[in-house]
């Protein structure tokens, strides 16, 4: 990891070298992808798969019998793990459920906000190096809880056509009403313009590479989407009492996603980070994707020193990490500092990790620094909300006049007159 001495005015941007990918390309095959899948269908479907999965594809759909059998031999302890998961993130995604609510004025105007749960959703689930049934629980649970009636999950197969049984069984336990048998682009475009196979959908959710996360963006407006997510990224900020075994563990925990991923240290004391640069690099030789974490803090691993713990959160919210652990002995005094973070993790004893897979909150979390305006996956990116009003005859007698005031203002006399004509003689 490079060692940097922070100071106040450095273009932190250009430090942690993360900058922007010539998408041009990628953009204009997409593109391409998104009408074939418009234009044929299921057809483009299994034409995709045999390209990029490899396999011949006659049902896209996968079978409640598949889904079954891979629960019934799946092994039972990541099952009761799975469930537990499951539900404790039940139980933390349940307190963000909201209510309308309704006025009602004593001179009976009535006004109101609904909460409308979105109809259907699509979401997309990973394949490639690494596959996520903790992302399955994550984005489908707080769906369920907001009500959403369908649930369609998209995710590649392998070279035998077949879905990862760890997938399936989270998909069972979550909740998921159908599952379709595509990945990449095409099943983005799938799920915005429908298929003979896959239903339309209005809003569609998860991570995936740049081609996933290029057809979202070119889909949105046509469906809502919930994030662009970008590579995975932590930041630790540590005081040197801290054991740098462990902060060189949580750094790597995200550095092994991703060639891209970024793993940050902030601390006070140089002599940490190099303890803990150190074992970062005793430790990654000891992990199953090494290369990948290797590329990973080659390209993208910092530790910046500053003088004191205030001027670490301060450097924190500029960085605005999708991950940032507070390991320090009084992480509390720290938190209403913290400005701009996708998740918080506080104290020395709370890896990353446990928020990915068992703690309860959503680990599907804003990237690129985009924690400064958006937020966590929760049950609000599952709901829209209508507003009514009602107004009996004599309290918009009352109030004619100053509508058609303002009306008059902007230069819409047809919406001053929409009101004016209903208390006009009539002749």
């Amino acid at each position: 990891m490079e060692i940097i001495r922070y100071k106040s005015g450095m273009d932190v941007d250009a430090l942690l070298n993360r900058g922007t990918v010539d998408r041009m390309d990628v953009e204009k095959t997409v593109a391409e992808i998104i009408e074939n899948v418009r234009k044929n269908g299921d057809s483009a479907l299994k034409d995709y798969a045999l390209k990029f999965d490899g396999c011949e594809i006659d049902n896209l759909v996968v079978t409640d019998g598949e889904i079954e059998n891979a629960y019934n031999s799946a092994d039972r302890d990541f099952i009761r793990v799975l469930e537990e998961a499951a539900e404790n993130i039940r139980f933390f995604h349940s307190k963000q459920k909201r209510d309308g609510f309704r006025i009602e004025k004593e001179n009976g105007i009535i006004l109101g906000q609904k909460v409308i749960p979105v109809e259907k959703v699509g979401l997309y689930v990973p394949g490639g190096t690494a596959s996520y049934p903790s992302s399955v629980l994550m984005n489908v649970i707080p769906a369920v809880i907001a009500g959403v009636s369908e649930i369609v999950m998209v995710t590649p197969p392998d070279k035998s056509g077949n879905i990862r049984g760890d997938i399936l069984c989270a998909a069972k336990v979550a909740g998921v009403n159908k599952i379709i048998k595509s990945g990449g682009a095409q099943s983005i475009a799938a799920l915005a313009y429908g298929t003979e196979s896959v239903p339309k959908v209005d809003k569609i959710v998860g991570p995936g590479n740049i081609f996933v996360a290029t057809a979202k963006r070119q889909v949105f407006g046509k469906v809502n989407i919930d994030m662009i997510a970008g590579p995975s990224e932590i930041l630790v900020v540590a005081e040197p009492d801290a054991n740098p075994k462990y902060v060189a563990a949580d750094l790597l925990s995200q550095a092994e996603h991703d060639r891209l991923a970024a793993a940050v240290l902030i601390t006070t004391d140089e002599s940490f980070a190099k303890a803990v640069s150190d074992e970062v690099d005793r430790q990654v030789r000891l992990l199953p994707r090494c290369e990948i974490a290797a590329a990973s803090v080659e390209n993208y691993g910092k530790a910046f020193i500053v003088d004191n713990l205030d001027e670490a959160v301060e450097l924190a919210n500029e960085v605005a990490p999708e991950h940032l652990e507070l390991a320090v002995n009084n992480p509390f005094d720290l938190l209403d500092k913290v400005k701009n973070a996708g998740s918080i993790f506080l104290g020395k004893n709370v890896p990353e990790a446990l928020g990915d897979y068992f703690a309860g909150p959503n680990h599907t979390l804003p990237t690129g620094k985009t924690a400064r305006f958006s937020s966590p996956l929760s049950v609000d990116d599952y709901i829209k909300k209508s507003q009514f009003i009602y107004y009996p005859e004599t309290e918009l007698e009352k109030a004619k006049d100053k509508i058609a005031l303002f009306a008059e203002r902007e230069g819409l006399s047809g919406h001053a007159r929409s009101v004016t004509i209903r208390f006009e003689d009539e002749k």
